[in-house]
């Protein structure tokens, strides 16, 4: 409470300082990211582990679900504009939460940041669980000891990730991040063409597949969707870190097109090599014994290491602005480390989290990238309640999203119920 009041007093002063300049100064840069580093970073949030998993998605809706796919992307952009245009609203405001409490007061600020946080959190937990399958199969039958405890298999390769991950947690600063994101992004891209590589010169082949539309897959495929464009929790933070704020609109748009050529690249190449045989990651398709193959299984478990530290840093970032001794470097590491080592208890303690996936998509994603941005906007924006084109756009988000998270959070929960 005593932190939300600290807020309050900061923005009613800040409210008449700025009453009383009637003319503003134009923005200048400051010291911060530059435009390239934060399209790095952007776009390291975004292309994310749904990359595997966007061929079955597709393979889930068949071919008019990649109308989806694009109609989610479109959604997503717009809403990250809508947040761009709350952060405008008040000088102060750095982090999604932050916009949550200039809306709806302490409510918004604490319903913001469970949906973000908890979101950000659980796709960290599936890093980990992603890097211990995969290098359980390159590598069957490892164990390790520790203190005379003999780990085997996924766990001992969770508990090793962990380990790797850890040092690049501690890095603070968004611009040494983007050095770390620059190798996730090119990660993404290698991925991309080693599955082309794998259907145009390993003989595996680009088949046509008749599905054109199955309404029984279309709410998981929707879910993947939206799990895929699930980096608004980020975005403030962006935004915030950037010498030159109003280019942010600019890195949106490079992040959003680039990525989603990325994905749509990958459902067809993946759909059309393996059609309904596909797997829930693309990876576990290929055929073992082929280079490309090999280099993309290792390309996939490159990815979540570069993108472990930057989905992390708004969680840390908020537990750090809230602790007493916010400016201690050697309370910072321990924080940091603390939250690395519960996403490895929670990655031990849940081995079915891969069906949870489309979870979080329907339900976090949706909340977190459609909803709240929109209705952080109307609250804070008057002139946006009045009826017009932007109203209505805002309002069809609403309802797709509403609609996306119902349907896609009671297809979720029933399988997993169906697989405990």
């Amino acid at each position: 409470m005593w932190v939300y009041e600290c807020h309050k007093m900061d923005f009613t002063k800040a409210g008449k300082l700025e009453s009383q300049n009637e003319v503003q100064q134009p923005q200048q840069p400051t010291k911060g990211t530059s435009f390239f580093r934060t399209c790095f970073n952007g776009l390291n949030a975004l292309s994310g582990v749904g990359i595997l998993s966007i061929p079955y998605a597709l393979a889930q809706g068949g071919w008019l679900s990649l109308l989806l796919l694009f109609l989610v992307a479109v959604l997503c952009w717009y809403t990250g504009l809508l947040l761009r245009r709350c952060m405008d609203t008040h000088p102060l405001i750095k982090t999604y939460p932050d916009i949550g409490e200039r809306a709806f007061g302490y409510k918004g600020r604490a319903i913001v940041s469970v949906f973000m946080y908890v979101e950000l959190y659980l796709v960290a937990v599936e890093f980990l669980i992603l890097e211990g399958d995969n290098l359980d199969k390159l590598f069957p039958n490892t164990a390790f000891k520790v203190a005379g405890l003999k780990i085997r298999g996924k766990q001992a390769f969770v508990m090793l990730t962990s380990l790797i991950v850890l040092p690049t947690t501690w890095l603070k600063s968004l611009a040494l991040l983007a050095y770390v994101s620059a190798g996730g992004v090119l990660a993404s891209f290698i991925l991309v063409i080693c599955i082309f590589w794998v259907g145009a010169v390993d003989k595996v082949g680009f088949h046509e597949n008749d599905s054109v539309l199955n309404w029984k897959g279309m709410p998981i495929a929707i879910s993947m969707f939206a799990f895929c464009y699930c980096g608004h929790a980020v975005f403030p933070t962006l935004c915030s870190s950037m010498k030159d704020r109003s280019k942010f609109s600019k890195v949106l748009l490079v992040c959003f097109i680039t990525s989603t050529i990325n994905y749509g690249s990958m459902a067809v190449m993946g759909y059309l090599m393996f059609g309904e045989h596909l797997k829930s990651q693309v990876t576990l398709n290929l055929p073992i014994k082929k280079m490309s193959t090999k280099i993309a299984i290792y390309t996939t478990l490159i990815n979540p290491l570069t993108k472990y530290a930057i989905i992390t840093t708004p969680i840390t970032t908020a537990i750090e602005e809230t602790s007493l001794f916010r400016n201690s470097r050697s309370l910072s590491i321990l924080i940091r480390t603390a939250l690395v080592i519960s996403t490895v208890i929670v990655a031990l303690t849940i081995p079915f989290f891969g069906y949870v996936m489309a979870f979080i998509g329907s339900f976090l994603s949706v909340t977190a990238s459609m909803l709240l941005p929109c209705l952080c906007y109307l609250k804070l924006n008057k002139a946006a309640r009045k009826m017009g084109l932007e109203l209505i756009i805002i309002v069809a988000i609403l309802v797709a999203g509403l609609f996306i998270g119902v349907v896609g959070t009671f297809t979720s929960i029933k399988q997993i119920v169906n697989h405990l």
